[in-house]
């Protein structure tokens, strides 16, 4: 058991029977009245998050999370097969806990999170950028990169993604995987 003396920013925490990770926390000692710590913690599974206010010394049940690097292999249906890249062990994860699934491609690295207790997947963490090529697009406009206008372009995994207009067919893009949105254009 800690305390809420022990609160650092990404600390995981028990926390009405879920599990919540601290983002942020202000210890607070007022005047008049006891000491109080005023946080934000973001609940692990949902990514919902919340402010609440822990009274100073309240104890608390830490958790242990445990994050592995995992290879994306294939998915059937919601069901996502992933490779451990030191003892090739296999995990299945839903789609649900995937933050862009839409966007993993074959052999791409991912962090997954594990519950240390339970040693069950929490949450599956893309990389920030990943880079696709272009499958799909219309003709692009050669000189036109001074507007701001974009246009649907089909991916390798087959999501679809605002490109500008100078984007062609057989083009590599970086995408960001956190707003699903274009980067830049890459030279592979």
């Amino acid at each position: 058991m800690a305390t809420t003396a022990d609160f650092r920013n990404g600390l995981c925490m028990e926390h009405n029977g879920e599990l919540w990770t601290i983002v942020e926390f202000q210890h607070v000692k007022p005047g008049k009245g006891p000491a109080f710590v005023r946080t934000k913690i973001k609940n692990v599974k949902t990514g919902k998050v919340l402010s609440n206010t822990f009274t100073s010394g309240v104890k608390i049940n830490v958790q242990r999370i445990e994050n592995r690097q995992y290879q994306y292999l294939y998915n059937e249906g919601d069901i996502y097969h992933f490779m451990n890249t030191e003892d090739y062990e296999q995990t299945f994860i839903n789609k649900e806990m995937i933050s862009a699934p839409e966007l993993l491609k074959e052999g791409e690295l991912v962090q997954i999170s594990f519950h240390a207790e339970t040693d069950s997947a929490i949450s599956c963490e893309m990389p920030t950028y990943v880079i696709l090529q272009i499958t799909y697009t219309e003709p692009g406009d050669k000189g036109n990169t001074a507007t701001n206008t974009f246009k649907d372009a089909t991916v390798e995994t087959g999501a679809t993604v605002k490109v500008p207009l100078f984007i062609n067919e057989g083009d590599h893009i970086k995408v960001d995987t956190r707003t699903k949105e274009y980067s830049e254009r890459v030279k592979v």
